[in-house]
Order: C-alpha cells, then structure tokens, then sequence
C-alpha cells in the first residue's frame, strides 16, 4: 500500500509557510562565548524551545523546553498576550520572545501567563512564582531582577524570585502600565512599554490610557452565546490613546518625563543605554515633524537632540534612534533624495545605499541593512544586504545575491541569509569576518524550487517577479495571475526562494503568476514610497497595470485573462484593480481588505491620505466605497471573491461587509467567504490549506478558457 504525497497547500499551512524549525531572535552574548536563539523542534512542531549554540565549535544545547516547563500540558494565553502576537503577527507556539541581562547569562519569557527564567551558561529553567498573568518579562542588565507586567501593573521581581511588588499601578479602567498601545504595537514597531537603565536601579515606563479612545464590538456570530469583544479602536480622525512616559525607580518613586505632548502626542521610540542619557523619539500627530529628545531622569526634563520635518511624512525604522559608545546621535534620516545613515550631524552613506535598519552600534562602526540606492551602479532587484559603515567609508559583510540580515556583539555576527536557488535561510556565525558555525534549521524542505525571473517593468522600472509554471514548454500564453501586496511596508519582490513558494503554486496550476513591487513599498527610495500620498488608490492601481504591459512584451502572457488576488493591503488593491480597471483584470480574490480608510487606524491611515476631517474627498477617493456605499456601476462586472476573518480586530470584518453590500446594491455579483474564529494572520492549518484550494477553484471558474495546468495540481 502506498501513500499520497501531502499536498503543497497542506503541508504549506502545516508548517506555518515553512517557517518551523526555522532558528530565529538571536542574542549574541557581549563576550562572544554564546549565541541565544528560539527555534522549535522540527518543521511541523510549532512549540519554540530557548537554544544556546558555543560559537568556537557550533555546538548546541537546549536552554529551556516549554514542553518540560509546563509538564506536557497546553498553553492557557492572557488575552494581552494573544493580543501582542497578533499585532507582531506571530503565529507559534512555547517560547516565542525572550529578554536577557546584558551579560547574556539570564533570560526570562513567559509560557501560559506564567514567568521563567534560564541560566544561560547552566542551561537550567525554573519558574518564578508571582502574580500574573505575565507579559513581556524583561530581566535587568545586572541579572538581578525580572521586570513585568500583570493585569496593567509594572511589576519587579528578585531573580531568585522574591520580593515580588508592584512598582506602578492603573488607576482606573483603560489604564496600564508598561504595555505598548495599538498603534504603537501595530504601525510603529514598537512592541514595548518599559526600558531598564544601564545601572539596573530605574526605568523607563509608558503608562497608557485608552479611555478616550472609540470601543467597538468584535463577535462571532457562529457562536451566539459568547459575548462580543470589547476592542478601543484608535480609527482615523478619532482619538488616540494618551501616552505619558515616567521614570520609575526600584522603589516606586514615580518622576514622569515632560514634553510637548499636544503637539508631539506619539511615543516612537526609545533608548536608555551606557553611552549617554535616555533617548525617546517623540512625533506630530501628522507625521511630518519629530523630535529627538535627551531625558534627565532625575528631574524627567528634557533637552532636543534633533528635529526632523518633512512635507510629506517621516518614517520610523529599527534600530535608531540611538547613542554611539562616544556619544553622538544615531539615526536614519531623509536627504538629498536619499535614505542615508548619520552619525551625529554627518550622513555616512549617500544615494548609492538605501539604508533601512540600525542593526548594531560598535566602537568602529555601524552595522547596517541596505539596498541599493537610487544612485547605484547596477540594480539589485530584491537584494538586501549588511554593511558595516565608518566614516573611512562602507564594506559589504552579505556577499552572494539575496535577502540577508544579522545580529552582532563585539567580534561575533550571526549573518542570517536567503537566497534564490536555496530553501529557507542559511544561518552563519562569524568571528572578525570568518565563518566558525553555522545553526542548524530543523524547517521541512518544500520540494519544489521557484522558477521565478526578477525584473523590472516599465519606464519606471518597477520590481517585478515573473514565475511560469515548471512543465510550461514556452508554446502558448498564459493566463496571468497578479499577486502582489504592492502597498508601503510589504515588499514582494525579493531574491528569496521560500518567499515565492505560494507564487509558484498558482503558477503550476496554469498560470503566469506576476508580482510587482510598485509606488509605496519600501526598499528603492523615499520618493518611491511616498509618491502614494494622498492619491494612493489610482498611483498603486497604475503601476501594476503598467507592469503587466511591460511585461507582456517579454513573456507569453495572456492580457485576455488576467486575474489578481491579494491580503490586506493586497485585498484593497485587488478590489481597486477590478472595479475601476475592468478593461484590464478580468477576475479578484480580495482577501481581508480595507475598504472604507475611515475603519482603519489613524497612525496607519492619516500618514499616507491626512485627517478625514480635513480632506474628506481624499479619503473618498481612495476608498473602494464611498461614504454613501456607492460603487462604479460602469461595465463590465468582474467576478469577485471576498474572503474576511471575523475575528480579525486590525482589518475588521465590517469593511468586507460594506463592500459586500455597495457590490449588492450596484447590481454587482460577488462571492463572500467568512472565517469564523480567523484573525488578520489565519493561522489555522485547515484555514490557510483550504483558502488556497478555494481562491484556486475561483480563479478557474472565472477567467474563460483556463484549464489547468498539464502535470494537474502540484502535490
């Protein structure tokens, strides 16, 4: 008897996209004896286990079990803790975030709401029992305490676990302490709310207060006995969460830190190391002035380092801002027309790098991420690679063709890469520059390989990603599937072999699949992501009508039969691409999109279309409804598939539903597909096996003439 192969679509959701078993969070310890990382068991197991590898001879051996830790019994997450994973879009299970002393000799993480901490050096955990339940647990730079928060409480413990107390609690409903708000977790990257000084005696702590914020409901109409979800819901041109920042010391003595927070309500970033005082960000509600500011944390006055204004908006990126052991400012800013790193009043880099994180700070130099800038001498399509950056000049670390980042302390780098002709990642250890290990990945090979070709479409040269199916002899055209997320943060073209795996599928089942990275994803330059500006809708629309005809003229593609699908932003563009150019898409799968800008939140929204109630034909125009629910009655009508979680509290369900009813009430035929208890993440293995086989399904039955392709569906 033998057995069928697991489908691509199954083992695909199975594996969480092929990222189990994959090593990731790396900590490099400041005296190069250890590296710290998360990786799970094998390439279906979703439970993270703490890892610690010896850089000197690559072994390696497990810091902390979660299975062990919690005695084979399942995980019991506090809604805060569910809520932080889907705001940082994190899918596994066990240890999923650590936090160590500077040393690199204690980590803390919580498994159930409950605090663990491990000896690093031993390799042994233990609980600590104190009140929970437990989020972000964060150990001191000294090893001496674990900070955390519960029930809105910062909270410190003795980290042989004794003494625990509060060291600041809420006042009322709606407050908290120590947690990020939304918008913050969600569009700022920042996922913390306390920060630990150097001398391991005080902290940083963000105390919010979501109060005047707008509550909206969350149900599941598949279970009608269960209570709605009460989510405070920052939507555009509403009120924000009030956010004070306090210095807080072991002692409970509360200073809170001062600045104009009218006109600089949001708190992007902060920094407290060695090398200088306390460092925050602080950003206008419009995003296009920002401060740097120094913080006495004795008195909680502050003194600007820098201030930054922009026309347009300003960005946020990782890693800065920061101190230089010597004390200057790092930061990542906008000049010349370039993204450029500098380093007190100096850019160190110019138009030849578009830089795009601060991945380390040492005493010679600033390790960087980087594409080529808009002034290089050859593209790199969907390359991106570390740099270390002085003022004598810049030296590439990533050499072959790829994706690459890392991670460094002192003389040791963990070099994380992905290339095209190589599943998953390669991960290396270097010490001054020489490989002396690699970390091993337990992740399931797909058993396929992308036969993908990165170019660029058009007159302005638009990233694209052009897969064929592998059986296609070249002999007729093809239908084309567009598959892009093609919106600011997310981009898709990418010299990566495991990020076009789901392209490829699509592509085996008879199609020509394109991805095109046009105006407003990240990585070319800033004029590039911020020519979306108010007019979002019709810029992101054109580029990938322009890049499907571009492209026809090189591949056999059938401009006849054009169909595009798409998630969250995708989803938004893909209903565009065929409500306002059904000449050119023939057919949509419209996944999770936002279609009413007022429904989404104000960080996201106001930077890119301004405040609704200063330019509501802006937010008109670029919405897939109108305020009045009305649609494009114009011909002809293209299939539509809308497929929305119910549960998903960043995309809600009602931007679907409005969508749904503007398409009934213009005559328009469409499909709707509810997933009952999924997120914006669909993390169900069921779920996103099936989604696939159904957006197939779809697409088949609405571009005429599609039969498949000749080998049937990839297993």
């Amino acid at each position: 008897m033998t057995t069928e192969p697991e489908s691509f679509p199954r083992r695909h959701a199975r594996t969480q996209r092929f990222t189990l078993g994959v090593p990731r969070s790396f900590t490099v310890a400041p005296d190069g004896t250890r590296v710290v990382f998360l990786r799970t068991a094998s390439g279906t197991d979703r439970a993270g286990a703490l890892w610690v590898l010896d850089p000197a001879d690559g072994s390696e051996r497990p810091a902390a079990d979660p299975v062990a830790l919690l005695g084979g019994a399942d995980e019991d997450l506090p809604p805060e803790e569910r809520a932080r994973r889907e705001r940082s879009r994190e899918g596994g299970a066990g240890i999923v975030g650590y936090a160590t002393d500077a040393a690199v000799e204690l980590a803390s993480f919580a498994l159930s709401g409950r605090l663990f901490t491990a000896e690093l050096r031993a390799g042994t955990a233990r609980e600590l029992r104190v009140a929970g339940p437990v989020i972000d647990p964060r150990p001191s730079p000294d090893g001496r305490h674990v900070a955390y928060v519960a029930r809105g409480a910062l909270r410190v413990v003795g980290a042989e676990g004794e003494d625990d107390r509060a060291l600041a609690e809420p006042e009322g409903e709606g407050v908290t302490y120590g947690l990020a708000e939304f918008v913050a977790a969600e569009e700022m990257s920042r996922s913390r709310g306390f920060w630990w000084a150097p001398e391991s005696d005080r902290l940083l702590v963000a105390r919010v207060d979501d109060t005047p914020v707008e509550r909206w409901w969350i149900a599941d109409p598949s279970r009608p006995k269960r209570e709605p979800s009460h989510v405070a819901y920052p939507a555009a041109g509403t009120a924000n969460a009030d956010v004070r920042l306090f210095v807080v010391g072991l002692d409970g003595v509360r200073t809170e830190v001062s600045w104009d927070r009218r006109r600089y309500p949001y708190l992007a970033r902060v920094h407290w190391s060695a090398a200088g005082a306390p460092l925050i960000l602080v950003q206008a509600r419009d995003q296009r002035s920002q401060l740097y500011l120094a913080v006495d944390p004795d008195t909680g006055a502050t003194r600007m380092v820098h201030a930054d204004e922009d026309p347009i908006w300003l960005e946020l990126f990782a890693g800065v801002p920061c101190w230089s052991p010597s004390g200057q400012l790092v930061r990542i800013a906008d000049e010349g027309g370039a993204r450029v790193l500098a380093v007190g009043e100096r850019p160190l880099t110019n138009g030849q790098l578009h830089v795009r994180a601060v991945l380390d700070v040492g005493p010679r130099d600033v390790l960087v991420s980087a594409s080529a800038g808009a002034e290089a001498e050859a593209p790199e399509t969907g390359e991106i690679h570390v740099y270390r950056v002085n003022e004598l000049g810049v030296q590439r670390v990533s050499q072959e063709p790829g994706v690459h980042t890392a991670v460094r302390a002192g003389e040791v780098t963990v070099l994380v890469s992905a290339t095209l002709d190589r599943p998953g990642a390669l991960v290396r250890v270097l010490r001054d520059g020489k490989q002396t290990a690699t970390v091993r990945s337990y992740a399931e090979d797909p058993g396929m390989s992308p036969r993908v070709t990165l170019t660029e479409g058009g007159a302005r040269r638009i990233p694209c990603a052009v897969l064929m199916p592998r059986d296609y002899a070249g002999d007729t055209p093809l239908p084309v599937l567009l598959d892009p997320y093609g919106g600011p943060h997310g981009q898709r073209v990418v010299a990566a072999h495991n990020a076009h795996l789901t392209s490829q599928w699509f592509a085996d089942q008879g199609f020509a699949v394109v991805v095109a990275d046009g105006r407003g994803t990240p990585g070319r330059s800033p004029a590039w992501e911020k020519a979306v500006r108010d007019d979002i809708a019709a810029v992101v629309v054109q580029d990938q009508v322009d890049a499907l005809q571009a492209l026809a003229k090189e591949f056999p593609l059938d401009l006849g039969r054009v169909a595009i699908r798409g998630w969250s932003f995708g989803g938004y563009l893909a209903a565009l691409a065929v409500l306002r150019r059904p000449d050119v898409f023939h057919a949509a799968v419209v996944g999770a999109p936002v279609t009413d800008l007022h429904l989404y939140d104000t960080h996201y929204q106001e930077r890119y279309v301004g405040h609704p109630a200063e330019q509501p034909e802006v937010y008109r125009r670029n919405s897939v409804i109108d305020d009045a629910g009305l649609v494009d009655a114009a011909e002809p009508h293209r299939p539509m598939m809308i497929i929305h979680g119910l549960a998903d509290d960043n995309v809600v369900v009602a931007h679907s539903l409005r969508l749904s009813s503007a398409l009934l009430a213009a005559g328009r035929p469409h499909e709707v597909l509810p997933l009952s208890g999924v997120t914006h993440m669909t993390p169900q293995e069921t779920v996103a096996e099936n989604l696939l086989r159904l957006q197939l399904d779809f697409l088949r039955r609405s571009l005429p003439g599609h039969s498949g392709s000749k080998s049937g569906e990839l297993r």
